[in-house]
């Protein structure tokens, strides 16, 4: 696809008047991996992805603590839910940017299940890096660590590829340059 469209519509909160159009944040109903156990989307992403993890007492669910070695930094992170900023979950291939490309055109649960899917779309990141990148795609962003770019790069075109989503000629050639480097 030569430009990323802009059909309109895109309204992630789920406030009261409006549109919500991936579902409530980090739901548990939903039929991607994870869905239906009795933890949320953002919970589990933690489980899976920390190391030296402490649940909160009586539960296997709210992840308080742990250890993250960034996918998109390199750095360890320690994680403490008392500032669970620290620590976000990024979509690595954006809501916003998913939307734009095709997604507004899906069932209401195929959004849901794009927006938690463990598998192919979502990263436990340093909090700030997340913010940085935004609804960056490729060609706009690329990990501050450029030994990450590569396991990036892959999986953005997971998601694509699982989603039947489209990248942008601009982002193509970025994906294209990263995956020279590529082992």
């Amino acid at each position: 696809m030569p430009t990323r469209p802009r059909p309109g519509g895109y309204e992630r909160g789920c406030k009261t008047g409006q549109a919500c159009v991936f579902g409530p944040a980090w739901t548990d109903d939903h039929d991607a991996p994870g869905g239906h156990d009795g933890c949320d989307t953002r919970n589990n992403v933690l489980a899976g992805q920390l190391t030296e993890i402490g649940f909160r007492p009586g539960s296997t669910c709210v992840v308080v603590s742990g250890i993250l070695d960034d996918p998109y930094t390199g750095r360890r992170l320690t994680f403490e839910k008392a500032d669970a900023g620290t620590v976000q979950i990024d979509h690595v291939y954006p809501l916003a940017a998913a939307w734009d490309m095709g997604a507004h055109g899906w069932p209401l649960d195929r959004r849901i299940r794009f927006a938690n899917d463990l598998d192919f779309n979502l990263l436990a990141t340093e909090g700030k890096t997340n913010q940085d990148k935004g609804d960056s795609t490729p060609a706009e962003w690329l990990p501050p660590a450029a030994a990450n770019h590569c396991f990036y790069a892959a999986k953005y075109l997971t998601a694509a590829r699982q989603y039947n989503l489209p990248i942008t000629t601009a982002d193509q050639a970025v994906l294209r340059r990263v995956a020279t480097g590529c082992p």
